[in-house]
């Protein structure tokens, strides 16, 4: 990556905002029911804040979930800047061999717009496979496009798509020197799930940082100009940034998330409070651009439902709303330097720290297989189509500082995870350097004497998986749950043989 030139930061009370109030800020996210992984405040293009919650870090990329949809929007926007794509053009015109031989009269009308928009037309879309873009342009267009709202995952896929089939190339190799080598994100620390025909999820597929999610939309904030160069189109960024589509709609499905009903730009979301946008990804990834206020603030996060996912915004929104005016505040040491040292010991906490349980002389180094059920780490993704990876048989191997678990799962991977009893996370690096994630934390504590439990998380994710080992006489019953957002049905209940 080419060099990148850090933000100028000053203290808070020079732009207008007192210490005293991020501290506010701080503690009632912390408060709310979600856990906090990463927050960047700036105003009048200075950096006044900027702190990651342990084991989180500024370079460790992140899940962005439907934040991704925005970096898809943003190559469009570039496609159009550069003359390669025209908002009006027809879905069908670029995809001529993957459309119907007789479409739709509002298959007809769908345009790059329409798709930008969320205003497709469709009810449905469809699921991954290798003919996704056939599928998705005979998915029935109900509405005439542009006249309805529907959140549809696979056309924000499709704006990747548009820009490959006019360049060739894929998200990742079109935006890293038009995009990201201009802007201060490094493509070398970016991943991307991609569709089964290779084609990069730009519904929903990349991993980033806080920061780089935060260079992206300083980009908008700036009107499509960085450091004099024009990246965005003067127009496209305005369109993209006021509402194109109205979304109530949205209220249906999530009556809760009350920001979502507000309308919605290309790939971006307005907000509450006057003018305010934001890209948005699942359980909490938000950055959000207050021009009024001349202000971006980004958040990475673990929020579970919709609800509080709303309640940070919601946080968010009040703590905008006590800024008073522009003016330089007198200097306030005391609180300045306990937002300092605030910042810079965040903390999403300990675990539970209980190591002793006479079961472990029973129970360690014991092989077993798993018999029925999907039991594993290593799980698929959904919007990609690929299918997890379940344990065949593992042992658990206790020692003072915790225990192994000694895996083979049924292709054949063979993995040795270790788990910390000693109030502190282990840190794993699992896999190859090309997968989405590598860096799997692992802890666990004795319940009680037969139950143990197990946390395993994903630290380039939202997610951490939970396991209840229970162990009577010589059965294990295993209990998995995750904090993800995307568990869409019971799983079987796991049967385990011991070996």
């Amino acid at each position: 990556m080419k060099y990148r030139k850090p933000f100028e930061t000053v203290r808070p009370e020079e732009v207008g905002i007192s210490s005293k109030l991020i501290l506010e800020y701080i503690a009632e996210l912390e408060a709310s029911n979600t856990e906090m992984h990463g927050l960047m405040i700036m105003r009048h293009n200075k950096l006044i804040a900027q702190g990651w919650w342990a084991p989180y870090g500024p370079n460790l990329r992140h899940g962005l979930q439907s934040h991704t949809k925005t970096y898809a929007a943003t190559a469009v926007g570039i496609a159009y800047t550069e003359g390669l794509v025209k908002l009006d053009e027809r879905i069908i015109d670029i995809f001529p061999e993957e459309s119907p031989e007789e479409p739709s009269e509002n298959l007809k009308l769908l345009t790059v717009r329409d798709v930008l928009c969320m205003g497709c037309g469709m009810d449905t879309m469809p699921f991954p496979s290798k003919d996704w873009i056939k599928e998705f342009l005979h998915t029935p267009v109900n509405h005439k496009p542009g006249t309805t709202y529907m959140y549809n995952s696979t056309g924000s896929t499709l704006l990747g798509a548009i820009v490959r089939k006019k360049t060739g190339l894929g998200l990742h190799e079109y935006l890293t020197p038009r995009l990201f080598d201009k802007i201060g994100i490094d493509p070398e620390n970016l991943r991307w799930a991609c569709m089964p025909d290779g084609m990069e999820i730009g519904g929903g597929g990349l991993y980033a940082t806080t920061e780089d999610n935060f260079r992206l939309m300083k980009l908008y904030a700036d009107g499509g100009v960085w450091e004099g160069e024009r990246i965005l189109a003067e127009d496209y960024v305005k369109l993209a940034t006021t509402n194109q589509n109205d979304s109530a709609t949205e209220s249906i499905n999530n009556p809760e998330a009350f920001d979502n009903f507000l309308g919605y730009g290309f790939q971006i979301w307005m907000c509450k409070p006057h003018n305010a946008y934001r890209a948005d990804g699942a359980m909490g990834q938000f950055t959000i651009v207050l021009p009024d206020q001349d202000m971006e603030i980004a958040i990475t996060e673990t929020a579970v439902g919709a609800h509080w996912a709303q309640s940070t915004l919601d946080i968010t929104w009040r703590f905008v709303e006590k800024i008073q005016g522009d003016e330089v505040l007198e200097e306030d040491e005391a609180s300045y330097d306990a937002l300092c040292k605030k910042l810079d010991r965040l903390n999403i906490g300990n675990p539970v720290c209980q190591p002793f349980s006479p079961t472990i002389e029973k129970i360690s180094g014991k092989k077993y297989k798993v018999k029925s059920g999907e039991l594993t780490p290593f799980g698929g993704n959904f919007m990609s189509g690929s299918k997890g990876d379940g344990i065949d048989t593992f042992s658990l191997d206790f020692d003072v500082y915790g225990f192994v678990w000694n895996l083979t799962t049924r292709s054949g991977r063979e993995e040795k995870i270790r788990f910390a009893s000693n109030g502190t996370r282990f840190t794993n690096f699992l896999g190859n350097k090309e997968d989405l994630t590598q860096i799997y934390l692992g802890d666990c504590y004795w319940k009680d004497e037969d139950t143990l439990i197990v946390h395993g998380r994903w630290v380039e994710t939202c997610i951490e998986d939970s396991y209840i080992f229970r162990f009577e006489n010589e059965d294990l019953h295993v209990e998995p749950d995750s904090n993800s957002a995307f568990k869409f049905f019971k799983p079987d209940p796991i049967v385990i043989e011991k070996l």
